[in-house]
């Protein structure tokens, strides 16, 4: 099950750089492909939102 990103993103973009398959787009709205996403769990631990969750 890939992570997904909640409408509480603030685009602040540090998980972006954190992701290490970069999985993650920008847009009005940040999105991460569950085709490429790892479940790492890099991106949900850096995000000040805590915005970023298994989905």
């Amino acid at each position: 099950m890939a992570y997904v990103i909640s409408d509480d993103c603030i685009a602040c973009g540090t998980c972006i750089d954190e992701c290490p398959v970069g999985a993650i787009s920008e847009g009005d709205k940040y999105s991460i492909d569950p085709g490429m996403c790892t479940e790492c769990g890099t991106c949900a631990d850096v995000c000040p939102s805590e915005a970023i969750h298994l989905g």
